[in-house]
């Protein structure tokens, strides 16, 4: 079945190459990193927290990714915003070690590289209710030592623009979320130790408007501090 999916992913995404950079155009290129990752985790039972005008938002939003998680309530299926909700927001919360809302939770995190690195995010078209996604870490200075073990964040993200959907804010709503580890690779050669790739398919989930998704990613070492982060535009 992994083999089946990385073929797929392989087959939808955008790569590396010349010539599929001159097919698509969904990618993370030419665009400034984000500097700073604002969360907001809005329980599914709170219907108000997803229409409030006073919703909270980061002080400067150049440089910060936000995002909007709804995070599955008490009601379960009978809740208002149970068609968004999904179980990732609880992995993410458990991860940061909170718990789930009964309102709106913040979360804010800076990116804390000590030295600089370059993410990039990239998709392919939508086909068969499925996306090819990529995400690659390369440090920008080839001498210097990488961590251990660094996590990988991809999410699918609908990008809700305000006055739409009942919210009266620009929403950013994660919508599927790939989660993996990038291990230390000691037996690869220098170069090969120099960037780390993963190619898969991300379903798109039922109700998710095709046009308005796009991609969000960062890595953070074991300590949970975010190294690059990186979101896609499609041109």
């Amino acid at each position: 079945m992994k083999n089946i999916a990385r073929t797929l992913a392989s087959v939808l995404v955008l790569t590396y190459t010349a010539s599929a950079l001159a097919q698509a155009s969904c990618s993370s290129d030419g665009f400034p990193q984000p500097v700073a990752i604002f969360e907001r985790f809005i329980s599914a039972d709170c219907e108000v927290c997803w229409s409030d005008a006073a919703t909270p938002a980061p002080s400067a939003t150049a440089g910060v990714a936000v995002l909007d998680w709804i995070v599955p309530g008490k009601a379960g299926d009978e809740a208002p915003l149970s068609a968004a909700a999904t179980n990732d927001a609880l992995a993410r919360l458990q991860t940061l070690g909170r718990k789930p809302p009964v309102t709106t939770d913040v979360h804010t995190a800076a990116i804390e590289a000590a030295t600089p690195a370059r993410l990039r995010v990239a998709h392919g078209m939508p086909f068969n209710d499925y996306l090819g996604a990529a995400i690659a870490f390369t440090p920008v200075q080839r001498n210097v030592a990488t961590p251990g073990a660094m996590d990988f964040y991809l999410l699918l993200v609908e990008s809700v623009p305000a006055g739409t959907e009942g919210t009266k804010v620009a929403r950013n709503m994660v919508r599927n979320m790939l989660h993996g580890t990038w291990e230390k690779r000691d037996k690869l050669s220098k170069k090969e130790q120099m960037k780390w790739m993963e190619t898969r398919s991300i379903r798109i989930p039922e109700g998710a408007e095709a046009e308005r998704l796009r991609m969000v990613g960062w890595v953070q070492d074991a300590q949970g501090s975010v190294l690059a982060a990186a979101q896609s535009t499609c041109r």
